[in-house]
């Protein structure tokens, strides 16, 4: 069942995402980087996740694809750069030879940063009627934050400080929090947003995204020292070979593992307090600590 749910909602992101691309008037090798990165197979689970918030309030998610898109483009985005000889230096991703490899590193810093503007572009340009100036405002502010200097970018510097370091336990999940939790946390709270939730709601809703976040990062740990290149569609060990401090290295394999329990119960908890129809948000909380890939 949310097989077919993801499969329905990735066509629907899928088809908004394209268009976006496909309308711009630019250089067509800088369009033809833009949609290798953005049709190389992501699952699309953050602005998924947005939708299913909506969702969960009994509200029609349709109003949401403009700020779902924008997620995946900044997503997209941060996955070319962070693909970069200077940044990770990864050759594959999503099973297919990464951005610069095929385009150069220059085309492939351009491709990103014309992604991460438009996603900005666009939420500035929704033209639903249920969803006024400022509650657009409100999108965009917390859209910044999530992926600037406190939120995603700022994880990423510290990763890569990180880099050949020994991170206690808390600085790894400082560094998670921001790197990987913060845009998917914006895709949660953007979703109870745009569904008029109440205060109560959104900080259970918030904090069922941190720890969901949490346990999204902790399985990537586990999958790259348990998962394989191929299923995986990038390099497996490429942590342990970058000597970055994670999970299993802390807290060895079957540590991370209970600590990924941990955050999925806390989840769960929060989600259900929130008192929304929480059954497809619960869904792909299952399927996002049980991933192969």
């Amino acid at each position: 069942m949310i097989d077919a749910y993801f499969r329905r909602q990735k066509e629907r992101i899928d088809e908004i995402l394209f268009a976006q691309i496909d309308r711009l008037d630019t250089a067509d090798r800088l369009k033809e980087a833009m949609h290798y990165s953005v049709q190389a197979g992501g699952k699309r689970i953050r602005p998924i996740l947005l939708l299913a918030t909506m969702e969960a309030f009994g509200k029609n998610s349709q109003s949401g694809l403009p700020v779902a898109s924008a997620i995946e483009l900044i997503h997209t985005y941060s996955l070319i750069h962070d693909d970069l000889p200077a940044m990770d230096d990864d050759d594959l991703r999503r099973g297919k030879p990464t951005n610069h490899k095929i385009y150069g590193e220059a085309t492939a810093i351009l491709a990103g940063d014309a992604l991460l503007t438009l996603s900005f572009e666009a939420v500035a340009e929704i033209g639903d009627a249920d969803i006024d100036g400022s509650k657009k405002t409100q999108l965009i502010a917390m859209m910044a934050r999530a992926a600037g200097a406190e939120g995603m970018v700022g994880g990423q510097c510290f990763d890569l400080e990180a880099e050949r370091k020994k991170l206690t336990f808390e600085e790894l999940e400082q560094v998670h929090l921001r790197k990987t939790g913060k845009l998917l946390a914006f895709s949660i709270e953007a979703g109870a947003l745009l569904a008029d939730a109440d205060e109560f709601q959104t900080n259970q809703l918030r904090n069922f995204a941190q720890h969901l976040g949490l346990a999204f990062q902790i399985r990537d740990d586990i999958l790259d020292i348990i998962g394989d290149t191929n299923t995986m569609g990038k390099t497996a060990g490429s942590d342990l070979n970058k000597q970055k401090s994670t999970y299993p290295q802390l807290l060895s394999l079957d540590g991370a593992k209970r600590k990924l329990e941990e955050h999925f119960i806390q989840a769960k908890h929060h989600l259900s307090e929130a008192a929304v129809d929480h059954r497809r948000l619960s869904a792909l909380s299952d399927y996002i600590v049980n991933r192969d890939v």
